[in-house]
């Protein structure tokens, strides 16, 4: 599999000061959305179209409520989501309030089959 990536100029923000420098940026070749994954799914398998987005409607309103509930979701080889917070430090225990909480935000962690799909990826510039 091969990433179309393209060069953009950026500054650092943690040293405005610096010259800009030249990262690589990949470039997206579209979008795929649910109804477009349950076809293609129902198409490899004897489930129905409607059937299929209806579980993963299903699987997505269930995510959002077991990481609501403070847990942790495992799907196997799939990955793992997990809600992760940013704060801002305090100098003790007692002078730490939750407004120094910034933002949550889940986190995604692939299983094994993503993860070996990153290994062998190739990229061409475009």
């Amino acid at each position: 599999m091969s990433v179309k990536y393209t060069l953009a100029e950026r500054f650092n923000p943690y040293k405005p000061g610096e010259p800009l420098k030249i990262y690589a940026q990949a470039v997206s070749a579209g979008e795929t959305n649910l109804k477009q994954l349950g076809k293609a799914i129902s198409e490899r398998s004897t489930i129905n179209q409607a059937d299929i987005i209806g579980v993963l409607y299903a699987l997505t309103q269930q995510i959002a409520i077991e990481l609501d509930a403070g847990r942790i979701v495992r799907l196997d080889d799939f990955g793992s989501f997990q809600l992760a917070i940013s704060s801002g430090g305090a100098e003790g225990r007692k002078a730490f309030s939750k407004a120094l909480i910034r933002r949550s935000r889940i986190v995604f962690r692939p299983g094994p089959e993503l993860r070996n799909m990153l290994k062998n990826l190739e990229y061409t510039r475009v």
